[in-house]
């Protein structure tokens, strides 16, 4: 007779789907459309689908340090509009960010859809010359680092914050194995980063020079650092994870974090696609200043998001 405590799988995943239904229905084993939408399309030659979560923000980053006109349209992925028709037909995946580039790089034609954070960064790095390294040593660096981000601490620490305060209160098991799985895991991808970056020679993942690796990992180690991923209890995963022990990592961060524009990134589509453009008085108060910033070039102060 079998364990009733011993967890087994059933013949087939059908059979538990219920058991993954917490996400107000975002959840499903196919893709595809689930209603019909369009997408907003303004007159800017770069349109930006996104939503300011760590994986919209990268984007937004590069974008506001490239200085390039675009118009930046919210997905609100908790009303599934990464569902509709129109966003499907730019992200098959129906994941933000995504994007079109209406002036691509070939200099004619159809506009060319854009999908996956790491993606879109390296299309715009290329067409226009920034924030990629020219010496192959140190591209190659770059791009270890990109990968590491996409492949490692993007989606671990987004599993952690999963089981840490999002994964239903009844799944008490399931949710502490998955905190402590995923939560070393975080742990050693801070602890690579921090040793990293102790013995780069520069103030940068590529040593001196600033590029789309350091804007690729920012937004999930900040999230994390800051307030981002607070238990219901008031337990944040800043203090839960010991974040503040990375000394080099968080050096590392504050030095990104006072840059006006990565400043203005990572609030690209929070509410609104451009909050410090925004005639609203919630976002005039509190983000007018980086406009000021964009337009005459003055330094702007860490804001406490």
């Amino acid at each position: 007779m079998s364990d009733p405590d011993c967890w087994a799988p059933p013949p087939r995943i059908e059979a538990i789907y219920a058991e993954a239904s917490s996400m107000g229905g975002m959840n499903c084993p196919t893709a595809g459309a689930r209603s019909e939408g369009r997408l907003e399309i303004g007159a800017a030659p770069f349109q930006l689908y996104s939503l300011s979560t760590p994986n919209g923000q990268k984007v937004g980053i590069l974008l506001e340090e490239l200085g390039i006109p675009y118009d930046a349209h919210v997905i609100r992925i908790a009303q599934l509009q990464q569902f509709t028709t129109g966003f499907v037909d730019v992200n098959p995946n129906s994941k933000i960010p995504a994007a079109v580039d209406r002036c691509p790089v070939d200099g004619g034609g159809a506009p060319l859809r854009l999908f996956e954070s790491a993606s879109i960064m390296l299309y715009l790095a290329e067409k226009y010359g920034r924030f990629l390294p020219s010496c192959p040593r140190k591209r190659a660096e770059c791009m270890n680092w990109v990968m590491w981000q996409t492949s490692g601490q993007g989606p671990m620490t987004g599993n952690f914050g999963h089981f840490f305060v999002y994964a239903p209160d009844d799944k008490g098991v399931a949710r502490e194995y998955g905190v402590a799985r995923y939560g070393m895991e975080v742990q050693r991808l801070c602890s690579t980063l921090d040793r990293h970056l102790s013995g780069c020679g520069g103030d940068f993942i590529c040593g001196d020079e600033y590029t789309i690796a350091d804007m690729i990992i920012l937004p999930w180690f900040d999230v994390i650092r800051k307030k981002g991923y607070t238990h219901s209890n008031g337990v944040a995963a800043r203090d839960f994870l010991n974040l503040a022990q990375y000394k080099h990592a968080n050096a590392w961060a504050d030095r990104l974090c006072v840059r006006p524009e990565v400043q203005r990134g990572m609030l690209v589509c929070r509410g609104v696609g451009k909050p410090w453009l925004s005639e609203l008085a919630k976002y005039k108060s509190r983000f007018g200043h980086l406009r000021r910033a964009a337009a005459g070039g003055v330094g702007a102060t860490r804001l406490k998001l």
